[in-house]
């Protein structure tokens, strides 16, 4: 069978998105790519968001390799699949366009978070013929020659059956402990010497960037954190074979890396591989992580293994404003700002994450702001939670689990926090609803 693999090129115009709006490297399609090859399977795989492609730059390479499957996500690589882009606008556009006046016609998948927590809204949002909840990356290959509702987390509009059109759901997803990792990615015939971006770095840095993931999932359970329904089970890579796609990412013009793990740091082996990426002295490191699994011998090895940017979500600057989130932390908030500005004596950018809460005196907020910044560490202003559905806050908020309009409900909410206050400065300044968003496409 023939699998086309298309990362879409993204926009964001009147969107509340607010991750980063250049080409990431798309780990879950390079991913699903090993998987569908050793399956035996074509596979074509395409960054339009990476080398600027028009809905029509793509079809022609889809005609030209004629397609059994075309598979879309619907947020911009697994680093944001966390927080992603409320709407389907992009995904809606190019599914259409990649369909219409087709030859063939394939059968449409989409992966990604709106699938994994609204299924039934994106399969009829999109009109796609399939969606895969959860972790795609091993379950791809069972569409080819495996019954649809034998392949955990599938769900698919029955044309057959005896109400055609349908909507059939199989098992739940694959448990994060059953799914598998990729022994180690190609990027033999992937574009690494353009992707010229490198993410969460705010200063010119020579060469090029790239991502990677040592790791997957988060062992704790932050109230506000939308993982639950994809990645959520902690799991690590191989150092060995981390180390080898660095290597050759490296040769290729790479000197940084971004570690788009939810949670950097968890793991037994991550000192292991900080000492291997310290032996590399041309290539340097960023990630998101916790400050309280740090200490200041880990930040002493995070500055020998090149470390140029850390985010730090701290949340509250308060024991109960955090205990409130469910961050579970270990440290007082005197030894979490001790060790941000030890950090930032190593580590060249320290960012600190805050979110609004009602334990928070702004007064006393701002206080932590203006220590932390004297002393060089970036902290944010604090910011409402997005009740992203899929999250314990969207639960906490609606007082129940997301149904199909699950997405619609948090973005009102949303919308409905900042009416009089404005919105963040990485966000769009007048964002339309959500409703209207997607059905501007006519």
């Amino acid at each position: 069978m023939k699998f086309a693999l298309v990362n879409p090129f993204w926009t964001w115009e009147g969107s509340t998105y607010f991750g980063s709006q250049q080409p990431v490297v798309p780990l879950e399609l390079l991913g699903a790519r090993e998987f569908l090859r050793r399956a035996g399977h074509e596979v074509l795989l395409v960054d339009a968001f990476l080398l600027k492609l028009t809905p029509d730059e793509v079809k022609a390479k889809l005609e030209a390799f004629g397609e059994d499957f075309l598979v879309l996500p619907t947020a911009n690589s697994y680093l944001f699949w966390r927080c992603p882009q409320p709407e389907l606008r992009v995904p809606q556009m190019w599914l259409r366009a990649l369909t219409t006046c087709r030859t063939k016609q394939p059968t449409t998948v989409v992966i990604g978070p709106h699938g994994s927590s609204t299924p039934v809204a994106t399969l009829t949002k999109t009109g796609a013929d399939v969606v895969l909840r959860g972790e795609p990356d091993q379950v791809l290959p069972l569409l080819a020659n495996t019954p649809r509702f034998a392949i955990p987390g599938c769900v698919w509009r029955d044309v057959t059956g005896e109400v055609p059109g349908r909507v059939m759901q199989a098992s739940e997803p694959l448990a994060a402990v059953e799914m598998k990792f990729v022994t180690r990615l190609d990027f033999s015939d992937y574009p690494v010497e353009l992707h010229t971006h490198k993410h969460h770095i705010f200063t010119p840095v020579e060469g090029l960037g790239a991502e990677l993931e040592f790791a997957r999932g988060c062992p704790y359970a932050c109230t506000f954190c939308n993982k639950t329904q994809f990645r959520n089970k902690y799991r690590e890579r191989d150092v060995v074979e981390v180390v080898a796609e660095i290597d050759k990412l490296m040769s290729r013009g790479v000197t940084y890396i971004y570690f788009i793990d939810e949670i950097f740091g968890v793991g037994k082996n991550v000192r292991v591989l900080l000492e291997e990426i310290a032996k590399r002295p041309t290539l340097s490191i960023g990630f998101q992580t916790r400050i309280d699994l740090w200490d200041e011998a880990g930040f002493d090895l995070l500055g020998r293994a090149h470390c140029i940017s850390m985010e730090c979500g701290v949340e509250s600057i308060t024991e109960q404003g955090r205990a409130d989130m469910n961050k579970n932390c270990k440290y007082t908030t005197e030894r979490i700002t001790d060790l941000l500005i030890y950090a930032k004596g190593r580590i060249p950018w320290v960012q600190a994450n805050l979110i609004k809460t009602d334990h928070d005196d702004p007064v006393a907020v701002r206080a932590f702001q203006d220590n932390l910044k004297a002393n060089g560490v970036w902290v944010s202003e604090p910011v409402p939670m997005f009740p992203f559905p899929g999250s314990p806050e969207y639960v906490t908020t609606f007082g129940a689990q997301p149904d199909e309009q699950a997405w619609e409900r948090a973005h009102a909410f949303y919308l409905s926090l900042f009416a009089d206050k404005g919105f963040s400065d990485i966000q769009d300044q007048q964002p339309v609803p959500l409703p209207e968003l997607e059905l501007a496409l006519g």
